[in-house]
């Protein structure tokens, strides 16, 4: 339509969100669909932070509140940092929103001019490019090694860096593959940044918590304190403490930034639900035991995926650190013909025809920006999960 923005012309809908809308469709329409396609944790919230919800709307706590966060919010966001990651903010370098999403947005909208560059690793989360051409800069891409777990160089990311660059953003445990970065590996990765003043470093660290089979979880101001003043730290609640829905995220970096940030979400949001905020504090502040459980419950179900996966025909499944995900090739796939006759010619065209002969929904690789791959959400039951690969290896031994 010739009055929508030049802008929006360049951004594309999120696949994830239109396959999980697909998978609701067909469910409703009968079809008995696995849906493997949504990033949420499917364990309810634990109940001491619904309890605390319930309090505070008891206590009337349902009111306008500052725009990026209740200060006791705040304060618990500086007590995690420090306890967790040996970080040490004020409540001023704090900025909560209305999930992770909008505070990567906020710090983009907040910071971009056209030229920006912004180096984005893949494979990545799929808002990721498009939230940088909605703030006016340029995605860069710099693309992660299947030899490496996924994982980028530190030479391919000396050699993306230009006079334009902006912006690192970078995530670990990763969405889409699961990949974390070691010590080590982070630390070449800082040393490379430490060499280019211009670049600031965007981590999201959502995943931080879903780590398996010992890994330590780092994050890069903490591992190079000389990156401190132009790294902005974002975490959340939704994938930690299974509050998707509560919509809470946070991040902390240099005041200037966090101010600019909250100029943004002034003229847009305002503040984040009431009632979420305080279910954030007691999601922050009390106790912990939940995480090792679903640390536990995600672990098992790693193991049983990429074991499942990796006894189809064609299909390569690496062990990922981390985070709820995996991504298998299907290298050896392509070009085949399934039984219902569809040409694997790429994985779109692999996980619309699993989706449409095996009753199995997955997201296709191109839209992470890494082919020819897909994407399994885990986080579901033991039993969807033995089942899902029990029919995508009926589909794999099908192609011909």
């Amino acid at each position: 339509m010739a009055f929508l923005s030049d802008t929006l012309a360049r951004v594309k809908p999120s696949p994830t969100v239109a396959m999980t809308g697909k998978v609701a469709e067909l469910r409703a329409a009968g079809r008995d669909v696995i849906g493997l396609s949504a990033g949420e944790p499917d364990f309810d919230t634990p109940e001491n932070i619904k309890m605390a919800a319930k309090a505070a709307i008891d206590a009337g706590r349902t009111k306008y509140t500052a725009v990026d966060g209740i200060a006791e919010l705040k304060a618990a966001i500086c007590a995690k940092f420090e306890r967790e990651n040996e970080l040490s903010y004020t409540p001023s370098q704090v900025s909560v929103s209305s999930g992770g999403k909008q505070v990567l947005f906020n710090a983009l909208m907040a910071t971009l001019n056209p030229g920006d560059e912004v180096i984005i690793p893949t494979p990545y989360w799929v808002s990721y490019p498009d939230m940088v051409l909605i703030g006016g800069g340029t995605p860069v891409f710099v693309q992660g090694e299947a030899e490496r777990g996924y994982k980028i160089s530190p030479e391919a990311l000396e050699a993306a860096i230009t006079p334009q660059t902006k912006w690192f953003l970078f995530n670990s445990p990763s969405n889409p593959s699961g990949a974390a970065y070691s010590r080590a590996e982070l630390r070449a990765l800082t040393d490379v940044l430490m060499r280019h003043p211009q670049v600031w470093v965007m981590t999201d660290d959502m995943y931080e918590h879903l780590v398996f089979d010992g890994f330590e979880f780092s994050t890069p101001a903490q591992i190079e304190p000389g990156l401190y003043e132009r790294t902005l730290t974002v975490n959340g609640v939704s994938k930690a403490y299974a509050m998707t829905g509560w919509r809470i995220g946070y991040a902390a970096g240099p005041e200037p930034l966090i101010a600019a940030m909250r100029k943004v979400q002034s003229q847009s949001t305002s503040n984040p639900c009431s009632i979420s905020q305080w279910a954030a504090v007691e999601a922050l502040n009390g106790p912990q035991d939940y995480i090792a459980t679903s640390r536990a419950a995600f672990k098992r179900r790693r193991d049983l995926v990429v074991a499942g996966l990796n006894a189809c025909p064609g299909i390569t499944c690496p062990t990922p650190e981390g985070a709820f995900y995996v991504y298998p090739s299907i290298k050896d796939c392509i070009g085949k013909t399934s039984a219902g006759g569809t040409k694997i010619s790429d994985d779109e065209s692999f996980a619309n025809a699993l989706l449409e002969e095996g009753d199995v929904a997955v997201v296709f690789g191109a839209a992470f920006g890494l082919s020819p791959n897909f994407r399994i959400s885990y986080a579901t039951s033991d039993d969807a999960l033995v089942e899902a690969c029990a029919r995508i290896k009926r589909f794999c031994e099908g192609l011909r």
